[in-house]
């Protein structure tokens, strides 16, 4: 089931829909309908252009962000524990030799941050292991490297076998039920953010965010480039929008 979500996700992507167009086009082109050839053609042509012009990326992300937008540390409350969760990390599959750190470890050394700076006395790692995936749990794997940052390794929690948000948050108030613990610093990125704070308070847990990994940082200048199609302008877009189709698959489901 995990799978076939990953799968189903990937259909929604606009590269999928405009090439799927396309190939509709040219399908319907050997079939003689000219018109509705041109018309399939162009319309996935536009899907793929439009989401991939920094433009459009930048609003789509911008629209999740700017949610929870950050907040210096010093203005934080303090929180009886951080709950940092996993999607950070990349495990080390030939010819890696070790685990690296992908954009969204900025998590992780947030976490650190914000027990180095007394917001809390403890950090729960929440992040289990895909079933495709090697090597350890997510959770494990921050430890290690909280640890190596100078957290002691008896203030650190670890969750390890969840694999979505909505289990993050219900392994999460097990463990906070367990050790009589209470207000959560939750450090995610900003985009995942929204869906993270509305799945955790769905369970009654008590939640304050703890914003990182920003990725629309300026304002665009307004020029030309800002409308023409860029690879990385198309992955962000992509990102977005699996992060509203998880908002309305968990509303859906009351999670």
């Amino acid at each position: 089931m995990l799978l076939l979500t990953k799968i189903l996700t990937q259909l929604a992507f606009p590269l999928f829909q405009g090439l799927a167009l396309i190939l509709l086009g040219l399908l319907l082109l050997a079939l003689r309908w000219r018109r509705l050839s041109l018309a399939s053609m162009m319309l996935g042509v536009a899907i793929i252009w439009t989401f991939s012009t920094p433009a459009v990326s930048n609003a789509l992300r911008a629209s999740l962000e700017m949610r929870y937008p950050p907040v210096a540390i010093d203005a934080l409350p303090e929180a009886d524990v951080i709950v940092v969760l996993g999607g950070a990390l990349a495990y080390p599959r030939p010819p890696r030799l070790e685990v690296e750190l992908t954009d969204p470890a900025d998590r992780v050394l947030y976490a650190a941050r914000l027990h180095r700076a007394g917001k809390a006395p403890l950090i729960l790692a929440s992040g289990g292991k895909l079933p495709w995936s090697r090597g350890g749990s997510e959770a494990d794997i921050i430890k290690a490297l909280l640890v190596e940052w100078g957290v002691p390794a008896d203030a650190i929690l670890t969750e390890s076998n969840s694999r979505t948000t909505r289990e993050n948050a219900l392994r999460t108030r097990t463990l906070l039920e367990q050790h009589d613990l209470d207000r959560v610093l939750l450090v995610t990125s900003a985009m995942h953010m929204p869906r993270s704070v509305a799945t955790f308070e769905t369970l009654g847990i008590d939640v304050v965010p703890a914003t990182t990994d920003i990725t629309v940082v300026e304002r665009l200048d307004g020029t030309l480039l800002d409308w023409l199609p860029a690879s990385g302008a198309l992955d962000a877009s992509s990102k977005a929008i699996k992060e509203y189709l998880g908002m309305w698959v968990y509303r859906f489901r009351g999670w």
